[in-house]
């Protein structure tokens, strides 16, 4: 129940295009949740067959940016309205709205022959608040990829959604107003409110030795969460990976370096430092991890998830600026029924 990234290419430090095969990136690997075609359109409508949400052609519906109150205002107008005759719009949670970022494409992010119009390549918001800091809020950069979080006061643009969510929902289920101050959820419109995504099991994870199985995903990740340890070099991380394996650590040896959408599945938007479930049992937690998905922005540059934060960045390759976490085996895919089932 995780979204592949779409990269099919690798890249070395320093941004040459470099056969996938041993390297470890996710450009070799692939893995998570892809079909083609992705989309269809029906009339002004654009279904994405991957997820099961329905958005707006226009990209740019509201034409202007506008504050996050102003953003939750405007669609709930939609559904007074009955816009395209639906009349259970909603502001996309983080999650949602990120599904349609593709990590091989740039200005804007999304995969190639997408048929949507008038798409802003800059920020636009969810209904998603940033509980490290409860007046902002999350917002996807659809020229580069970036998730990162804005006053609610700024201005950002508005893509309405609406659908049935068939893939993990946030985790976040508290309200919040401009001020920051938690609200009764009731007709906020907000992420807490509608709660838009497959629930989560209870309890999520379960530890087995030196791994913990996530339930609600079908990945393996390793208890440790520092494995250099320390921060590292991107080359470097997926050494530490390789030494991994060949210590068949924790009785495998197909560790590997995570993609970005792997290492954002991980993510609960309830909560922060570090953004996980709190009754999580991995050990030695940092603020930021490398991933194996290179930016396609700028090929010198890699994904990383800030884990303090929940905010999806990058980071220089050749810098030593974060940690290295393991993950294996592949994803669940999702069912018609929302029962996961193993990827084949």
């Amino acid at each position: 129940m995780i979204l592949a990234t779409g990269q099919d290419r690798c890249y070395d430090t320093r941004g040459r295009e470099i056969p996938c095969q041993g390297t470890g990136q996710d450009g070799q690997w692939r893995f998570g949740l892809s079909g083609f075609p992705r989309f269809k359109v029906q009339g002004e409508l654009v279904e994405d067959l991957l997820t099961g949400l329905f958005w707006p052609k226009n990209a740019a519906l509201f034409e202007f940016p506008m504050s996050w109150e102003e953003a939750l205002r405007a669609v709930a107008r939609l559904n007074r309205e009955n816009f395209l005759g639906f009349s259970d719009w909603r502001l996309p949670n983080r999650r949602e709205l990120r599904s349609l970022v593709f990590y091989q494409a740039k200005n804007p992010v999304l995969p190639p022959g997408h048929p949507f119009e008038n798409l802003f390549h800059g920020w636009y918001w969810t209904s998603t608040t940033a509980v490290i800091n409860p007046r902002y809020a999350w917002n996807v950069h659809f020229g580069g990829g970036r998730m990162f979080y804005s006053h609610k006061e700024d201005e950002r643009m508005v893509w309405p959604v609406r659908g049935r969510f068939r893939l993990p929902a946030t985790g976040q289920h508290t309200c919040y107003n401009t001020l920051g101050n938690p609200v009764s959820c009731s007709g906020t419109g907000q992420d807490g409110e509608i709660r838009s995504g497959l629930p989560w099991p209870e309890p999520r994870f379960e530890l087995r030795a030196e791994a913990v199985f996530d339930r609600l995903t079908g990945l393996f990740w390793t208890r440790l969460a520092d494995l250099a340890p320390g921060r590292v070099t991107w080359e470097e991380a997926f050494q530490v990976v390789v030494e991994l394996n060949r210590r068949k650590f924790s009785g495998f040896s197909d560790w590997r370096l995570p993609n970005i959408n792997e290492l954002e599945s991980l993510v609960d938007a309830q909560y922060h430092s570090p953004a996980l479930p709190r009754d999580h049992p991995f050990q030695e937690v940092r603020e930021y991890y490398w991933s194996s998905t290179t930016s396609f922005y700028d090929p010198l540059w890699a994904w990383a998830l800030y884990l303090a934060k929940g905010a999806v960045g990058i980071g220089l390759k050749h810098g030593p600026h974060f940690y290295v976490w393991a993950v294996r085996g592949r994803p669940w895919r999702p069912r018609e029924d929302s029962n996961p089932q193993p990827a084949d």
